[in-house]
């Protein structure tokens, strides 16, 4: 699981004040959710191409749709 500290400070960077524990918690679970998600397809991006290794490119590309 993704540590909880970069998680808050993420939150407090998008100007958050106060976020109990339990969010954070739940905030890096959907996170580490969509970084498995925009993985897997940035893969298949990878993959299409006839590469076996992900680009920047292909992550920024599968980003756009989310």
């Amino acid at each position: 699981m993704i540590p909880l500290a970069p998680v808050e400070r993420i939150a407090r960077k998008a100007g958050v004040e106060r976020i109990s524990a339990k969010a954070i918690k739940e905030l890096a679970k959907i996170i580490e959710e969509l970084g498995h998600e925009l993985s897997l397809e940035a893969a298949q991006v990878a993959r299409h191409a006839k590469r076996r290794t992900i680009l920047k490119k292909d992550i920024k590309f599968i980003a756009r749709k989310f």
